[in-house]
Parts: structure tokens; sequence; C-alpha cells
């Protein structure tokens, strides 16, 4: 294999050199710090009143700081910032998040549980995880990634870890900002935030071309909240918000051959169209009914809607004819407006739910239990037209599926002597599916239960330091598509499940710095492979995988002014063990031994700055190792784009903070600075990252 496990790296050695000599490297981290909010809401890590000191595993914080003198285009730009996950842009903005954590497949997030102020967030997380909304990271204040045994308090996916993006809270007073920016590429951007008597509104506009040609974007967040008290003990927030994306944008990537004549611009698809619609809406209530007790119930509701108008899904899709694929391959420029097919992948999701949470500070340690139920409804269509910019024609598939979910979970730390605490933790997920083929009148249903256990471990052998160890079971439910067949037949495919033991360290030796390292070990005795998503041809397989590594991270803020920021993953193993099972036709495939996908065993993020009075600059390193593109690690490149290995490539960024008042600044900053070409996926052909982006703006706080 080209990649040797627990072979010593440069860059490895490199990182593990400066950390054991230099205190001047700082954690990622930003500490969990008490937040003045008016705002219940579900923290995955920690809480107001609990330090990290308590946290039983991996636990990272980007806090408000990061994310407004960063001005990062995205979340996965943000992400890549946290040791452990692999955030892979697609169409040059992040749009569509794909986000791995140890060396699972980021395609889609499928592997992933994203939240949002601790409630789902993706659309269909039980019957369709694969995410196509992500909201603009412009929304977010605060993200925390939470991967160790307590992640079991949240799921369905507990198999990677859980990421919870946090949302401004309203405050009493009148308070707010405006903040514009402009940059090349048609890019443009601006904020509007304002807070009074405990409601916000809070509006963003982002436009902008893709990576390629014949990309363009518009995109609209609108977010409202107002909390308000019913008692001295009980409180109710509304959350409600609205997306708009308005894209001209392409499915497919790039042959070789177009690759390498045309360069990373070319797309020729300049029919394609997307749109997503998203209306989502809860209602909080906190009710404090004892001193050391509160109930928190949230329900929940989101309608999303997609419409995805493609001449292509891959750069080998016949859909154009023969003669159109071939030429593709050949290198040969194409024009879209000569094939007369266009196809349109329509979705609704519904999705809604209640949960409540409870927590108890009892003298032996604390009590968290909690409930779910959740529905979701997915009414999927495909419409054939048979004109370039054709949006209507002939139904070729018209289904709808239905999940219905139950869950509850239950966990109680023990405070213990000495400093230590212990937190086991036991999860229960009943999940029914359904799935009707309107066009041909056939349906099917079936359903599974799952109990998942867990153990975490703290020691905190003084006020600076917590050692942390956890044992947890990882679970993932099948899609309903693998499920139940077009067909209404059950399909015989079991859950993904895992076992995953992380041991680390945490630490602030000094004031300004924080350490954290982790070795991590995920053994899954059942790893699914979707070709749809894991690309390739592999069918709907299951087989026994293995992933191990470390994780380091440091964050320090220096009397000098001068700060710094790495986060730094080793992933010498991500071993395919067994052949994969066909779970169709029971063949085996032949990909025992070999190395996940798009699982590089390097990922480094480094950053260092200087702040003086008004004045605060930084300069950031983003490095991604090399990496295979399918599980049968081909090496050489394919002539459709889809197969061969993937080159490492260090993209920098840069931004500059100037405080031209108390409430008025500007800024500038430079994502990719080389203009580096640089691959991220060849799922359906090649796909490149964004290139160099230039952005000026000004933020105006009243």
């Amino acid at each position: 294999m080209a990649f040797a496990r627990f072979r010593p790296h440069p860059i490895a050695l490199a990182v593990l050199s400066v950390l054991a000599t230099s205190p001047a490297i700082a954690a990622v981290e930003e500490s969990a710090t008490p937040e003045q909010s008016l705002l219940p809401s579900i923290k995955v890590v920690g809480s107001k009143d609990k330090s990290l000191n308590k946290v039983a595993g991996t636990a990272t914080v980007i806090g408000q700081s990061i994310i407004d003198t960063t001005h990062p285009m995205s979340v996965n730009e943000v992400l890549r910032k946290v040791t452990g996950v692999h955030a892979r842009d697609e169409e040059g903005l992040g749009l569509r998040p794909n986000i791995g954590i140890r060396g699972l497949n980021p395609t889609r997030s499928t592997k992933t549980t994203l939240l949002e102020d601790g409630l789902p967030l993706a659309y269909a997380p039980y019957g369709d995880n694969a995410s196509y909304y992500h909201p603009m990271v412009e929304r977010y204040q605060r993200i925390e990634v939470l991967k160790g045994s307590e992640s079991l308090r949240f799921g369905p996916q507990t198999i990677g870890g859980v990421i919870n993006y946090i949302t401004p809270a309203p405050s009493k007073d009148l308070k707010g900002y405006v903040q514009a920016s402009v940059g090349n590429r048609d890019f443009s951007n601006i904020k509007i935030n304002a807070s009074v008597e405990g409601a916000l509104l809070d509006f963003s506009r982002k436009e902008s071309d893709g990576a390629r040609d014949n990309m363009h974007h518009e995109l609209n967040d609108l977010n409202l909240k107002y909390v308000f008290n019913l008692t001295d003990t009980q409180r109710v927030v509304l959350r409600s918000n609205y997306y708009t994306e308005d894209s001209q944008i392409t499915y497919t990537g790039l042959t070789q051959a177009e690759f390498e004549k045309f360069g990373r611009d070319y797309n020729p698809f300049k029919n394609d169209q997307f749109e997503i619609e998203r209306i989502g809406a809860s209602i909080g209530h906190e009710w404090q009914f004892a001193p050391d007790a509160q109930l928190l119930t949230n329900v929940y509701f989101s309608r999303f809607d997609r419409d995805w108008w493609r001449q292509a899904s891959t750069t080998t899709d016949p859909q154009c004819g023969g003669q159109f694929t071939a030429d593709r391959v050949a290198g040969v420029r194409v024009d879209p407006d000569l094939c007369n097919s266009a196809q349109g992948r329509l979705r609704s999701y519904t999705t809604w739910g209640v949960e409540p949470r409870l927590t108890v500070n009892t003298e032996l340690g604390e009590l968290q239990a909690g409930l779910r139920y959740h529905n979701e409804e997915q009414d999927r269509q495909q419409v054939n037209a048979t004109s370039a910019t054709g949006r209507s024609g002939t139904l070729s598939e018209d289904n709808l599926r239905d999940t219905e979910a139950y869950s509850a979970f239950v966990s109680h730390r023990f405070d213990l002597p000495n400093n230590i605490a212990i937190t086991p933790i036991v999860r229960y997920e009943n999940i029914e599916v359904s799935r009707n083929n309107r066009l041909a009148n056939q349906s099917g249903s079936t359903d599974l239960d799952q109990v998942i256990t867990g153990l975490g471990v703290t020691w905190n052998p003084d006020s600076t330091t917590t050692f942390f160890a956890s044992v947890h079971e990882g679970f993932a439910p099948p899609r309903v598509e693998d499920l139940i067949g077009g067909a209404g037949t059950v399909v015989e495919v079991n859950a993904e499940e895992s076992t995953n033991l992380e041991v680390g360290i945490r630490s602030t030796p000094i004031k300004g710095i924080a350490l954290q390292a982790a070795y991590f070990r995920n053994d899954f005795d059942n790893l699914i492979a979707v070709g749809s998503i894991a690309g390739g041809s592999t069918a709907l397989s299951e087989g026994k995988a293995l992933f191990e590594g470390i994780e380091l991270s440091a964050n320090g803020q220096y009397a000098s002014g001068l700060f710094s920021r790495l986060a730094y993953t080793w992933l010498p193993n991500a071993e395919q063990e067994t052949a994969f099972k066909n779970v169709a036709t029971g063949a085996a495939v032949g990909v025992a031994g070999n190395r996940q996908p798009y699982a590089p065993e390097h990922t480094l993020t480094a950053a260092v700055g200087y702040e003086y009075d008004a004045l605060r600059g930084e300069v950031e390193a983003q490095y991604v190792g090399e990496q295979y593109s399918d599980f049968a690690n081909t090496e050489a490149p394919t002539a459709d784009g889809q197969k061969g290995r993937i080159a490492s490539y260090t993209i920098y960024n840069a931004s500059l903070n100037y405080a031209v008042t108390p409430k008025a600044s500007a800024f500038l900053t430079g994502k990719n600075l080389t203009d580096k070409t640089y691959i991220v996926d060849r799922t359906r052909g090649i796909q490149v990252g964004m290139p160099r982006l230039v952005q000026v703006g000004m933020k105006f706080k009243f």
C-alpha cells in the first residue's frame, strides 16, 4: 500500500518536535466561557456552569472571536481548524457541506451529526442523511465539536462525532451591527444583526461566482428569535428561519482531458440550475422546577424544497448521448445546448419532532436524560425534459418515503474522590420506515431498533489538567432507499456499528496557552459503502473497517500580542479490513487491506498572528495530505476523472482587521492567496477547490 501503517512523516515529526520544545504553540480550542445569554439552548460541549474539565472526550469550541476576525467563506473553512475534521469544498463556497470526522467519508456529511442550537439541522437525519443544505457561516456565533462517548446524548449518527452550531442570543438592550464586503469573482456579502427586548433579527445575503465558469450563487438567510419569561422559573424562546439559494451550478466534474486541456475553470453546463427554499421553526420551553433541576423541551419543524435541474450527473452520464460523453472524455469542447435533455431532481422534505431534556444536579454528580419523537417525510420526483433548458417533462420517479423514530438516553456523571468522574451513558433508537412507489403503486416498510452504550472517565489532578478516556458504541441507520427497494421489497442491510475508543489530555500549563492531545480508535464491525456517496462503481456494500490516529491541537495568546493556533491530525490507519459484501448479490468486492477513500493521512491547520491596539492580522496555512478517491485505491487518473490519487495541497489564507473607532472597523481578507489549483473530489468527475478570493469590508456597531 502507498500509505504505510504508522510510518513517520516529516509533518508529524515537525509538529511533535514543536509541541515538545516550545510553549509558543497554542491550542485551537477557545475555552467554553459563560455567555450572556437569554437563550435556552443545548450545548454539546459544557454549559454555562460546566467547564471542559468534566467532558470525557475531545471537545473543541470555535468561538465568536475567531469567526469574526478570520471572516471565513464557509463553515468548511472554520471546521478545518478542528482536529479530526476533514471538511471538503465542492463548488468553491462550501454551500454543500462535506464533513468527515476521523477518516469517515465526508461526501454529503452522511456520517456526521449536525445540530443547530442542539436541534437536528439535517433535513432527514434518519432517513436520508445526505446534506444538500447548509446555512451560511455568518449565521453562527459559536461552533462546538464533540467526539467522545458523550455524543450519545445526540443522534442518530454516533459513529463519528457531533457538530453543534450555536446562533446568536438576543439581548435586552438595543444593540447590533451592519457588515458589508465585496471582492473578486463578483463577490458581495451583507449582514444585519439587531436585537432589543429579547428579540433578534439576523439577516445575511451573499452573492458570488463559484470555482468554475458558468457558476453563480445567490443566497439569503433570515433568522428571527424572541425570548420571554413566563415566570421567575420559566422562559420560552421562539425561533424561525428562512433560507433560499438560487444557483447556476453543475453536478458533474471534469474529465481528465478537460482538466488538463482547459484548466480548472472549464464548465460547459451553463443550463444547470439549483434552487433551495427552507423554512424552519421551533419553540423551546425552559423550566427551572427546582434549584438543581431543569427541564428543557423543544418542538421543531422544517420544510426543505430542492429543485436541481442538470444535464449530467457524472462525466460518463449517457443522458446527452454517447458522442457527447466521448467528446468530454477526449477533451473536446461540448455545447450543452445541443443536448436535448435535462433532468429535474425534485425533492421536498418535511421534518418535525419534540424533544424534552432533563438535567438534575445531585450530590453524586449530574444526571441527564432525554426523549425524542422525530418524523420525516421525503417526497421525491424526477422529471425528464426534452430540451437543454426544459423545466417540465415525463415523470420517471415518484415516491414517498416516511420515517418515524423514537429515541431516549440516560447519562449520569458520578463525581468521585480525587477529582475523578465516571459517566456511563445508554441510548435507545427505534426507527420505522416505509417507501411508496407511486408510479408502480408498490410499497414496503420495515423497522429497526438499537441499544447503544458508552462510558467516559475524567481525572483532574489539578486545576490546569484533565485526563480523559471514553469508549462507546457507534450507530448509524441505513437510508430508507437502502432498506426498501423501489418495488417495496425489504433489503437485508444492517445498520453501521462501531466501537469507538479515545484517550487524551487537555491542559492549560500557563496563562494563555491551551493544549489537547488524543489517541482514537474506531473499529467498525459494519461500515456501509454507497456507490452514489462513496464514489466509483461500488454497489451498496458492507464490511469491517478500522480507523486509528492521533490528534494534537494548541492555542496561545501571548503578552507580546502574538497569538497562534494549530490543529493536526495523523490518521495512519484507515483500512478496509475485509472485503465488501454486495448487499444485493452477496458477492465479495475485493478491497480488503485498502485505504478508505477521502481519508488523508495528514491534515494540518496552523495560524500565527499579531494584535496591537486597533490592529489585528494573521496568516493561516491549511494542509490536506494525499488521498484516494475510490475503494480500489486507483493510483493513475482515469479518463473519466472519477478515479485516481488526489495529490496533497496547501492553501494560505490571511486576514487584517482595523478598528477605526470603537463602533467601526475595516477588514481585508485573502483566501487561497497563491491561487493554487487543487483537486478536492473525483466522485462525479474532477472538482476543484476555491480559487483566490480577496474581499474588503466594513462593520458598524450600534
